[in-house]
């Protein structure tokens, strides 16, 4: 694989920093491709060594001819998943979706677009 090429399917697999209240340092993962991650105290170095891990990644699964995993941005979703929840939790989400005049599914959601 050229340096271009291993660019361009390095730009498929979603990248996050992340600070850690924890260590005091931010942390960078690729969860699609690897786990584990690399880390810093400062945020654009720490994108620019994982941008540069992914791609170092990627160009050594490819030299040993091995098949990367499916990127997200192939992969088909249907819009639909299933959370279970304790019974009383659903009964106040339920109330508050209702005090707010949404559908629970519609409350749910904007909660979880507000989280990520």
């Amino acid at each position: 694989m050229t340096r271009k090429e291993i660019k361009a399917v390095a730009a498929r697999y979603p990248k996050f920093v992340e600070w850690s209240e924890e260590d005091k340092i931010f942390v960078g993962q690729c969860p699609g491709l690897f786990h584990g991650g690399v880390h810093g105290h400062e945020e654009a170095a720490v994108y620019k060594d994982l941008c540069d891990a992914v791609e170092e990644w990627i160009e050594l699964l490819s030299k040993d001819r091995a098949k990367l995993p499916e990127p997200l941005d192939r992969k088909k979703f249907s819009g639909q998943f299933i959370v279970r929840v304790e019974p009383a939790l659903h009964r106040r989400l339920a109330a508050k979706a209702q005090a707010a005049g949404e559908s629970l599914n519609r409350f749910v959601e904007k909660a979880l677009v507000k989280s990520s």
